[in-house]
């Protein structure tokens, strides 16, 4: 991470140290940036930042994706070494972002039913050094939950297809196709999240499951979730996530508020949204043992359009991450949002850190 930091001071840029509210990130300007207050290891730039050119993106060291399509992985936190279950992972930057919280142990099982996005994420992933995962080119929905080869999977992120109505690059677009917003498309889209939720849901050994869209219709959040509680909640409940997140999801049922919703006008990012579901014996549990250790046991909190810092993942060549990014936020759109740039922290000497800016 200081090696990327000198290298932008050497480019010109200021480094204003950690933020210490949303207000800070909003007033960056020039070629300001500036670590997010919300998630350690997040570096923030000013909304029209274009690092396209910039010799640490065209080497591949960093990767252009914004702040909230990494709460997902963020939020599900899986312990180093878990076997953790990506259910609809093309291209893989959230894949990416797992391996680099597992520090590329365990196993990643990605799973998606598009051949050429399969073979995109391949790429990507072998750019990055991962070598903890294994691709499935099927669907998710056809996975049995009791294949043994399955039983130490604990984690489990659904991403699913959506409208993409959050994406701040195509609301215009969105507005004016009607087609996109409509309630047959919006059913359709639902029909399938709710299937695949609940089916990620049904893994006997799962006990935390993160579901996000970048979505802002309630179709495809809260009443997706809130269907889900209904059929599971006698085996899950809700974390409440990041309590001092500024957008809640909403009270459309008693615990909509746990969700997190994010926007461009209140957190600087896409439109997205996160709930996370809980085993409620893994609850039971944590509570025992944080009573007999007498220890408070916090969520840390996520960021804003920013540039996350991961530690680097090992690799058998020096080959560099290159990405184009083609999906997600436009970096050169003047919206209310930052690039976010996610940074791996370096794991030998002689390695440089790499960058992931992110951006679906």
């Amino acid at each position: 991470m200081d090696d990327v930091m000198d290298s932008f001071r050497r480019d010109g840029y200021t480094y204003l140290g950690k933020a210490s509210s949303l207000e800070d990130l909003r007033h960056l300007s020039g070629k300001q940036f500036i670590c997010d207050l919300h998630v350690p290891e997040l570096l923030v730039f000013p909304p029209k930042t274009d690092l396209h050119s910039h010799f640490l993106y065209t080497a591949g060291h960093i990767i252009l994706q914004d702040k909230a399509s990494c709460l997902p992985a963020y939020l599900l936190s899986p312990p180093v070494g878990s076997h953790v279950i990506d259910a609809c992972a093309a291209p893989g930057n959230k894949t990416s972002h797992l391996a680099a919280i597992l520090k590329n142990k365990g196993k990643l099982y990605a799973f998606d039913l598009d051949m050429k996005r399969v073979v995109t994420m391949s790429t990507l992933l072998l750019r990055a050094g991962v070598t903890c995962h294994e691709l499935a080119n099927q669907d998710f929905l056809k996975t049995d939950p009791n294949n043994p080869k399955y039983r130490n999977v604990k984690h489990i992120l659904l991403d699913p297809s959506c409208s993409g109505s959050g994406i701040v690059s195509r609301l215009n677009q969105l507005t004016d196709d009607k087609a996109s917003s409509s309630s047959e498309r919006l059913q359709a889209l639902s029909g399938f999240q709710r299937k695949a939720l609940s089916h990620a849901l049904c893994f006997p050994t799962v006990e935390r499951v993160v579901y996000s869209t970048c979505s802002v219709h309630t179709e495809e959040n809260e009443d997706v979730v809130r269907d889900a509680l209904k059929e599971h909640g006698d085996q899950f409940r809700l974390v409440n996530l990041l309590p001092e997140w500024p957008h809640r999801g909403l009270e459309t049922f008693p615990t909509g508020s746990y969700c997190l919703r994010a926007s461009c006008k209140t957190t600087l990012t896409n439109g997205f949204f996160v709930a996370l579901f809980e085993r409620k014996s893994v609850e039971s549990k944590n509570y025992k043992r944080s009573c007999s250790e007498e220890t408070n046991i916090k969520l840390t909190s996520p960021r804003k359009c920013t540039i996350k810092l991961k530690k680097r993942l090992k690799r058998n060549t020096v080959n560099p991450v290159k990405q184009s990014c083609n999906e997600g936020i436009d970096t050169k759109s003047p919206s209310a949002k930052s690039c976010i740039l996610k940074l791996k922290k370096k794991k030998r000497r002689k390695q440089n850190p790499i960058v992931h800016v992110k951006k679906e």
